[in-house]
């Protein structure tokens, strides 16, 4: 079963997940420690011929070869490979989890469109619905191994009662070499068109809905068939694997512990001509290798993430449910296209019906919240400038922008001065005859109606003095 802890973790809180590491189903330690043991043990097998069953030459010849290894390995690119393809296989498992074929949105329009208190009409209905299921059934058969396990033949299909023994033989005859999941989806498009020539559907509208939302479903099903049939491209999984599987092979010679060459000086010894230094501090001999041990822990797990997760409709414990998935969409879909079709409950007056703001009450754990005042928008308590100038309204003519002020500009007005305009020039001004200088633009202002007049008339009077300075220059 899926291994669910959304529930541990609905809180951050002091090692939160710390108590997640104890776990045993659906944890790493399940899915790696048969790699992780086989890793110590060649470790050490390695390091016990070179303590005890090389001779001295020999050792010098496994030291070179370690040294070589060990250098090597820092040549593979693990972390952006690994970490790449990881990336893709979690991105395609949940695309493939939102593409399992779910009735509920073509449960509620049969349940709407479909009329008839009837036999007939609750027939209609039911039998529907149960093409939907069929079909989501038929093309989980074909990706998942659970599914098939539970239906291995459509013998078994028929007896679980998605199908009935002449659907069955109507299915058999149609001969294909394809997967045929998609005909239950045929035989509800016929019966639902032959029901809307009997009435039992109103309108073309509401035919139309029912086959979109039928079209919706099956595209999920077909796209969770292509996902089953498109996998992710061997080689790339084959690289990923390849440069794993290189990088521990060459880190169980690389990160043995070597004895430092003949000759080699000390770290505290000055070098002489000729002479080689030695290992550096730090280098000790360790019999258990810490680090080694937890980078294969790290990227050997990696890979076992991707290969958990790259066929979510297997076996492992964080595979997909998918068959109490089909005991979940069987049961809902026929409760609400048969027991609740037109079943209301009376219309009531809600509780709130003669008030004018609705308030839910609280409970004593959860009374705090009430006090917390409503979000309003992050610049509702930004204080701004009391000086009423700046709350003038004003409206810009559309016909012309108004004209750059030296204000504006302030590295030009170190050279035409504080009140002098801006130099600026627009491009459609160039070619047009030399003459007396346009009018600036005259902005009008909209006085409030209580606002002050004499506001507007000196400010007027400031943009008709700029105009004079304008035909100065």
């Amino acid at each position: 079963m899926t291994i669910s802890y959304t529930l541990k973790v609905a809180e951050a809180r002091f090692g939160g997940f710390s108590g997640l590491l104890l776990r045993w189903r659906g944890s790493i330690y399940k899915l790696l420690y048969k790699e992780f043991l086989l890793f110590i043990i060649l470790y050490a097998l390695l390091s016990i011929t070179y303590r005890l069953l090389l001779t001295q030459e020999q050792r010098y010849v496994y030291a070179q070869v370690a040294r070589y290894c060990n250098r090597s390995a820092d040549l593979i690119p693990l972390s952006f490979v690994l970490g790449f393809y990881v990336t893709l296989v979690v991105n395609r498992w949940w695309a493939q989890y939102t593409s399992i074929p779910l009735p509920d949105q073509l449960m509620c329009v049969i349940s709407a469109s479909v009329h008839g208190v009837d036999q007939h009409g609750r027939l209609l209905r039911r039998t529907l619905i149960r093409y939907a299921n069929l079909a989501s059934v038929l093309v989980l058969r074909s990706v998942s191994t659970r599914v098939l396990k539970r239906f291995p033949t459509m013998e078994h299909v028929v007896y679980a009662g998605f199908m009935s023994q002449e659907e069955r033989k109507k299915f058999e005859s149609l001969k294909s070499d394809f997967n045929k999941y998609w005909v239950p989806c045929v035989w509800f498009t016929n019966l639902a068109a032959q029901a809307r020539r009997d009435g039992r559907i109103r309108d073309d509208i509401a035919l139309c809905l029912l086959l979109e939302e039928l079209n919706k479903y099956r595209a999920k099903c077909s796209m969770l068939f292509h996902y089953d049939w498109i996998s992710i491209p061997l080689v790339y999984t084959q690289v990923v694997t390849i440069a794993v599987y290189s990088f521990f092979a060459l880190s169980l010679v690389g990160r043995q512990f070597v004895e430092p060459e003949p000759g080699a000086a000390k770290p505290w010894q000055p070098l002489e001509p000729g002479q080689e230094p030695g290992p550096a501090l730090g280098d000790l001999d360790m019999y258990v290798p810490l680090t080694t041990l937890l980078q294969f822990f790290f990227y050997a797990g990696w890979l076992k993430v991707a290969e958990q997760i790259i066929n979510p409709f297997g076996e492992d414990d964080d595979d997909f449910e998918t068959n109490q998935l089909i005991d979940r969409n069987l049961q809902v879909s026929l409760l609400s296209v048969d027991d609740m079709y037109q079943n209301l409950p009376p219309v009531e007056k809600d509780p709130y019906w003669d008030e004018g703001s609705a308030q839910p009450p609280y409970t004593a754990a959860t009374v705090a919240e009430s006090l917390r005042p409503s979000f309003l928008g992050s610049t509702f308590n930004l204080r701004v400038s009391d000086d009423p100038e700046q709350s003038l309204q004003v409206e810009a003519s559309p016909e012309s922008a108004p004209p750059v002020s030296a204000a504006q500009t302030p590295l030009l007005s170190r050279f035409l001065g504080a009140g002098a305009p801006s130099p600026a020039v627009s491009l459609r001004n160039f070619g047009r005859a030399r003459g007396p200088p346009r009018t600036p633009h005259l902005l009008r202002f909209r006085e409030e109606e209580d606002g002050d007049p004499e506001a507007a008339d000196c400010i007027e009077e400031a943009v008709a003095g700029s105009g004079d300075q304008t035909q100065e220059l």
